[in-house]
Parts: structure tokens; sequence; C-alpha cells
């Protein structure tokens, strides 16, 4: 079947997410993933938001975090004290997986979503960490989306605003943080992972007629693509269900 490269972003985004994963989650396309989780292989998946809705049922897409439709039928809903809790809590923190999106990224996984150029001149101001700096140093699984660009893939970042893995294998350790941090980059040409020893980032899979040469030109830094397999485009299923039913009026796809 046709599709489109936002479609495959979401459903390689929802292939991450697991039955008994707790899903902390933002406006658009990361909000899709969570639904298109839920309603194709992961139905006990808890999906909450910084705003304090907590397990929401999500029958219609909702068009911001704020929106009064995360609130439907949740299991509970809050305010930002009870989202953070629920994020960090000793007994379930580990299953939380949070996803981000962010201007720019370095190769261990460093997010930007401050600032292009100097911080007190900048040539484009961003809104900022929101709860991204929150989310990235104490949840122990993100997932990141990004469009593949050299402007986004950098070599330095612009403005650190929300911690990957630092400057390497102990860099979370050496800066108090508890371990974890990115787990993949979900582009619109690639799925992007980070190795386990040194934590740079490396190329795992490549979407259907994109060649893994033709992500590297789209990246300021080089890795490593030995590992690099093609993804699976989206079956008849998943396509259905992340068109009929999670955005059938095609709002964020």
């Amino acid at each position: 079947m046709e599709y489109t490269l936002r479609e495959m972003m979401a459903l390689a985004a929802a292939r991450e997410i697991k039955n008994d994963d707790i899903v902390f989650c933002g406006t658009g396309i990361s909000m899709l993933a969570a639904m298109a989780a839920k309603s194709i292989h992961a139905p006990e998946c808890v999906i909450f938001f910084e705003t304090g809705a907590v397990d929401a049922r999500l029958e219609e897409i909702p068009l911001a975090v704020g929106d009064s439709r995360v609130m439907y039928h949740t299991s509970a809903n809050g305010g930002l004290l009870e989202a953070f809790a629920t994020m960090q809590n000793q007994i379930t923190g580990h299953m939380v997986i949070g996803i981000l999106g962010a201007a720019q990224i370095d190769r261990f996984g460093n997010l930007n979503s401050t600032v292009i150029g100097d911080y007190f001149a900048p040539a484009i101001r961003f809104s900022g960490s929101g709860g991204g700096c929150d989310v990235a140093s104490f949840v122990p699984r993100t997932m990141i989306f990004m469009q593949h660009e050299k402007r986004k893939f950098v070599q330095k970042l612009d403005y650190l605003t929300s911690p990957g893995h630092l400057d390497g294998p102990d860099g979370r350790k050496k800066a108090g943080l508890p371990a974890g941090g990115p787990q993949l980059v979900i582009t619109n040409m690639a799925v992007m992972r980070f190795d386990e020893e040194t934590r740079e980032m490396y190329l795992a899979g490549y979407y259907p007629g994109i060649k893994p040469q033709n992500v590297l030109a789209h990246m300021e830094f080089p890795v490593e693509i030995s590992r690099a397999r093609e993804v699976a485009p989206p079956s008849e299923h998943e396509l259905r269900i992340l068109r009929e039913k999670c955005d059938p009026q095609r709002l964020i796809l």
C-alpha cells in the first residue's frame, strides 16, 4: 500500500511501545504514535500528559495536551505535579517512556529546543524546555522525533536544553543524572539508536526506498551504518487503524 513518510514515522514509533509501558507524550505526532500503539498492539499501555491526564482513553485525537479530550475516561485527572510525580515514581518509573522533539540533536542525543544562534541575540528563539529537560533527565527511556536535516543533526548544539548521554558513556552519571537517556530517534528517513558502550548514535534502520548514504548526507556528523536494516513498511492493518481510528480527520497526518 502507498503511505506517507509521516505515517511511517508514527508507526515506527508506535512499534516501540510495549503493552506494559507508561507513555509520557506531547502534542502532535507523538500523541498519534501513542494512540496507534494502544489501538494496534499495546492496549494496556498507559498514556499520560503533563497537563495531568493519566490513562486517557483517547477515542478522538486531541489537538494539544491542554485539549479537554485528553481527559476523557481517564484513571485520574490532576495537574503538572501529578504528571511529573507519575513520571518519577519509584515503583512505575522504570516503565515510563517519554516522547520528545527538538530543533537540534547531537551524536549523543542531547537536545536543543531553546534558541538557534547566540542565546542573548538568537536568530530564532523557541518556546524552550517546557517539560522536556525534566523528561530527558528523569525518564529512563526517551524516544525523539526529528526531521532529518543537516541543520538539525549538528556537531554542536547552539544551546543544551535537554540532556541525552551528554559527552558519552559516563556523561549522565558524572552529571548526577539517573541511568537511561535517549533510546532511539525517529525521523522522516530512518530510525537511529545509541550504542550501549559509546552512547553514540548509529543508524539502525532506513525506510524503504531510502539508502543509508542518503541518511548520512542529511547529517553534520557521521554515524555507523553497519548495523542498519530496512524498516518494515506499514502493514495494511496498521495503516487502516492509523487513518480510520486514530486520525480520520487527518489533523496530524
